[in-house]
């Protein structure tokens, strides 16, 4: 690289000189930098737009399902009852009275010592004989009582889990394995035996709770009147899509239990004011990055400034889409009839008070109207912002290609610029060292022609 001689010979600033010509030569890749940074801007807006619109794609297609409005709230007038409505409930109620709660078997083994007697044979084993006669045998890897209750929990197969009970402390303490069925029901009875079959000691020698059914009796003292018995204590499908879990029996001198499913308005609103409420976070996205900024100056003129997406075809053919998705009627039937509300601003808005009448009136039209639009917005957020395909997608992706060709030609002006400033500096550096020689030449001739002598 070559050096300067700054005023070697003339006496200039060539090094300023050069800063000055190279920022003339600079200005195509200075305004390249400012493009670049543009556009990169304009790239980082459009991302954070495209993924509000994804975001309404999402909603609105969750809106437009019909099993979105199968939302049933369901009710239990005792504690003793919890109820749970899925998609598929129906509106209505039923009463009944709770006989029985199901429980498992829990029995216990006499006392031991943990000193291997419990199954003293080598290799240890037990057996656990289920209500359907079924045999399970379980092999511990000792005859220790812990790893007796690891090998019956480790077991799957075996409908027992075991826990360890100190009973007697002191020196000598003993223990009982507590034996609990795994599900409740009579049908899901055990007994055990030491040994690889049924025909060695019984080991649960005491029963601390029987394992028992669940019973419901609907339309109690009537000559319908209905008994439900059952091993689980939750009723599935006991109404249309209901579930019911009992777990306390009805008293003699208790009301009966009460089941009701009504229609969760609560949840319908929360899902069209979602919606609405989408729209808006991308309507106003788009009006805030669009708004124009007018600003007065000292000399009593003003200046008028864009916004990021002021005048962008892609970003105003995404709002119209949308809009008109959201606001064109439904057959005769406007947005707001349900409450969806187009301010003059473009704003939307939603009016719980106009929905709530519509929904008591005719929840049918409400659905058929709101499912409608949101059909609409869905395939219309979903042309813009899809990954693949989306119209602002593909307008993002051809703006980081010209952001990655401007920072190619800008790394091009970099070497271009380098290169340059190396010849001007070659350059002066041979003027001033010219120039310093002519001078010694002039000296040298003045010194000559002082020398010469002088005639009258």
């Amino acid at each position: 690289m070559a050096m300067g001689i700054d005023g070697l010979a003339s006496g200039l600033d060539t090094t300023a000189l050069i800063n000055q010509l190279m920022q003339v030569e600079a200005m195509p890749q200075t305004l390249l930098k400012v493009k670049s940074s543009q556009t990169q801007s304009l790239v980082s807006g459009l991302q954070a737009l495209n993924t509000k619109i994804a975001s309404l794609a999402e909603v609105a297609a969750t809106t437009a399902k019909v099993e979105s409005w199968s939302t049933w709230k369901a009710a239990s007038s005792a504690s003793s009852a919890t109820v749970v409505a899925g998609s598929s409930a129906q509106a209505g109620s039923i009463s009944f009275s709770i006989d029985a709660v199901a429980t498992a078997q829990v029995s216990l083994t006499d006392a031991f010592l943990d000193d291997n007697t419990m199954l003293p044979a080598i290799p240890p084993a037990l057996t656990i004989k289920k209500f359907d006669g079924t045999l399970v045998t379980v092999n511990p890897t000792t005859g220790s009582l812990a790893d007796i209750a690891k090998a019956i929990n480790d077991d799957a197969t075996t409908g027992v889990k075991a826990t360890v009970v100190q009973v007697v402390g002191g020196a000598t303490p003993q223990y009982k394995l507590q034996l609990t069925g795994s599900s409740t029901g009579t049908d899901k009875t055990f007994e055990v035996y030491r040994g690889t079959d049924a025909s060695g000691l019984r080991l649960d020698t005491s029963q601390v709770t029987a394992a028992t059914n669940a019973e419901l009796t609907l339309w109690k003292g009537s000559a319908s009147e209905l008994v439900l018995n059952q091993s689980a204590n939750t009723f599935v499908g006991l109404m249309t899509g209901v579930d019911v879990t009992v777990s306390k029996v009805t008293g003699a001198t208790e009301d009966p239990v009460t089941i009701s499913v009504v229609r969760d308005d609560s949840a319908l609103k929360k899902l069209t004011s979602g919606l609405v409420g989408a729209l808006g976070v991308v309507f106003s996205e788009i009006a805030s990055r669009t708004a124009i900024t007018t600003k007065a100056n000292a000399d009593g003129t003003t200046t008028v400034t864009g916004g990021l997406f002021t005048g962008d075809s892609a970003v105003r053919a995404a709002n119209e889409l949308l809009l008109t998705a959201a606001s064109a009627p439904v057959g005769d039937d406007s947005p707001y009839a349900v409450g969806i509300e187009l301010g003059r601003d473009g704003s939307f808005t939603f009016d719980e008070v106009v929905f709530a009448a519509a929904l008591a009136a005719d929840p049918a039209k409400v659905q058929s109207i709101v499912t409608q639009i949101a059909a609409r917005v869905a395939e219309a957020a979903t042309s813009v912002s899809d990954k693949y395909e989306g119209t602002l997608t593909l307008k993002i992706t051809g703006q980081e290609s010209l952001v990655k060709d401007m920072g190619t030609q800008i790394e091009s002006w970099d070497r271009r610029l380098e290169l340059r400033r190396e010849g001007l500096q070659r350059t002066y550096s041979a003027l001033e060292v010219s120039m310093q020689s002519l001078q010694a030449q002039s000296s040298w001739l003045t010194s000559q022609l002082a020398n010469l002598p002088t005639y009258s």
